[in-house]
């Protein structure tokens, strides 16, 4: 195997999960793809459709939504780099959400038939697959907690601590902070919020000292303070224990 592979990113977030064997990494790394360049908005899923194929995010960010009936969107996850898109549809006939891009980024495409001929002749993959959809059933119940039960300050700095400890997971941060890739209109979308609550809410943490914004760079003084007002505890993401340096 050459020393860097596009699914590089994508066997690590796997391997979060769920240690894999060298013949266990070769596997994924055989995987038939091709790559795409997607511009933000495009969809990688639509409700509606018979799930084909897998999207995995090699640059760029995506989100999870359900539109209502009048129009009004909920943005029910972030997906970053080296996460797949679609497992939760692996064995579904029908996708029951939507996938867009949230930001311009490279995406792998790979056929739901040879992921799921994968997942059945490795035993390893299948349990981090499976790992990785009970995941992202976690994160779900965590952000119906957030929207429902917590204050606007803690809803937004929880969503923020954990995108940093994803992406750090990830190597995409380290403890000079990272790049939040999204709108206001779209946190709101997140949290449940108007754009207007948004950026008050977004002052208010940088005004009591809990971020530091530099454009769409957040980085946090005192990270040990930060998890505190955001109420987080990291359980919920399952990721194999190694401590953030975000301070």
């Amino acid at each position: 195997m050459p020393e860097s592979h596009t699914l590089d990113l994508l066997l690590r977030n796997l391997e979060q999960r769920v240690p894999l064997s060298e013949s266990d990494r070769k596997a994924v790394l055989g995987l038939p793809f091709k790559v795409r360049s997607l511009d933000p908005s495009a969809y990688l899923v639509r409700e509606g459709d018979p799930p084909e194929r897998c999207g995995v995010l090699l640059s760029g960010f995506a989100y999870r939504q359900k539109v209502t009936g009048d129009g009004q969107r909920q943005i029910m996850a972030i997906l970053i780099p080296g996460e797949a898109v679609d497992l939760q549809n692996l064995f579904f006939d029908v996708a029951d959400h939507s996938v867009q891009m949230l930001t311009r980024g490279e995406v792998a495409i790979i056929a739901r038939k040879d992921l799921i001929a994968l997942v059945r002749a490795v035993p390893a993959v299948n349990q981090a697959v499976l790992m990785q959809t009970l995941v992202e059933a976690s994160i779900s119940r965590e952000w119906v907690l957030n929207v429902g039960r917590r204050d606007a300050k803690t809803r937004m700095a929880h969503l923020l601590c954990e995108f940093a400890v994803r992406m750090q997971a990830q190597a995409l941060a380290d403890g000079q902070g990272y790049e939040l890739p999204i709108t206001q209109e779209q946190l709101a979308d997140a949290l449940g919020m108007t754009p207007v609550h948004v950026n008050r809410t977004l002052k208010a943490l940088e005004q009591t000292g809990l971020i530091l914004r530099n454009k769409r760079t957040i980085s946090f003084p005192s990270w040990e303070r930060m998890q505190d007002v955001a109420d987080f505890n990291r359980r919920y993401l399952h990721l194999r224990p190694v401590e953030p340096s975000l301070a």
